[in-house]
């Protein structure tokens, strides 16, 4: 009769540590992964961040360097956000990272339903032109490489549409977006206790509810960032409205809490309804599961 090996206790120790220890990402990763390497587009998969070192914890992000082919960026670029909403149930378009080095391609941040908690993905698409350069300077892990067999025509298509993008004015949807992007890494920093983190982020968000009002009310300003502001905006009724809610805004504590974030999240939401309307069609279900998950927070 054949022998049965009974694993040692040991063995048996290792398999449950490796088990208990498993990140709760992984299967959310397995399926990003497998989703993007399904395209043709796609060159190279690389895994960055605390999953590709072992030291994730429940709070981490699936973290990833996309390579596409030179020219296929701009296509795949823009049929991200139907991809990710569509086959990986992200509850959002994806938002442009500004926060993300630059290392030759452009970064997107989308948030995950995944096993009823929400789980952050950042993509970084980079040209296959620019992959080798890249290694150099992040430290990750290959889950799929195929060089294409031609890999110097159109570069420069590629790098124009980059640019193009990195440069495009952020529309109010955008800019709402970003708000509820920052508004969950605010709530990631704060449970860290991640204080300086938290401070540059809450910045950003006031710079975005900026940028927003300014969109909505003064698109074509010649001032840049906060110059200006109040005498391009009090002329009007919801334009002293929204001063006042920046004013608010600017006098919150330097590191917030996370009520303060919640509290930041509903007063740019209603500035949306009073200054661009618009910027919220479509987005109702989205913004009441973000505000579900910001108190469970």
């Amino acid at each position: 009769m054949p022998t049965t090996l009974t694993p040692a206790p040991a063995e048996l120790q290792l398999a449950e540590l490796a088990e208990a220890n498993r990140p709760a990402q992984l299967p959310l990763l397995t399926r990003v992964c497998e989703m993007l390497a399904a395209s043709p587009a796609v060159t190279h998969l690389l895994v960055r961040g605390s999953l590709a070192s072992g030291t994730a914890d429940r709070l981490s992000d699936v973290d990833f360097v996309v390579g596409v082919h030179d020219r296929d960026l701009s296509a795949f670029a823009s049929a991200l956000d139907d991809l990710m909403t569509i086959a990986a149930g992200a509850l959002l378009p994806g938002w442009r990272d500004t926060i993300v080095a630059d290392l030759g391609g452009i970064g997107f941040v989308f948030l995950v339903q995944h096993e009823g908690k929400l789980q952050q993905v950042d993509l970084y698409l980079a040209p296959a032109s620019q992959i080798s350069a890249l290694r150099r300077k992040v430290a990750g892990k290959t889950l799929l490489e195929r060089p294409p067999a031609e890999i110097t025509t159109q570069i420069e298509q590629a790098r124009t549409h980059i640019t193009g993008l990195l440069s495009r004015p952020r529309s109010c949807t955008e800019l709402l977006i970003e708000h509820l992007v920052l508004a969950v890494l605010l709530h990631k920093r704060i449970q860290r206790g991640q204080r300086f983190v938290a401070y540059a982020e809450w910045h950003m968000l006031h710079t975005a509810t900026k940028d927003l009002v300014k969109a909505a009310l003064a698109p074509a300003s010649r001032f840049w960032g906060w110059y200006q502001l109040r005498e391009e905006l009090a002329l009007t009724p919801i334009g002293r409205s929204c001063l006042a809610d920046l004013d608010a805004a600017i006098t919150s504590p330097a590191v917030p809490t996370a009520a303060d974030v919640n509290a930041a999240l509903d007063q740019v939401i209603a500035l949306t309804e009073r200054a661009c309307p618009n910027a919220l069609d479509g987005l109702a279900d989205a913004i009441t599961a973000y505000r579900t998950y910001l108190e469970l927070a």
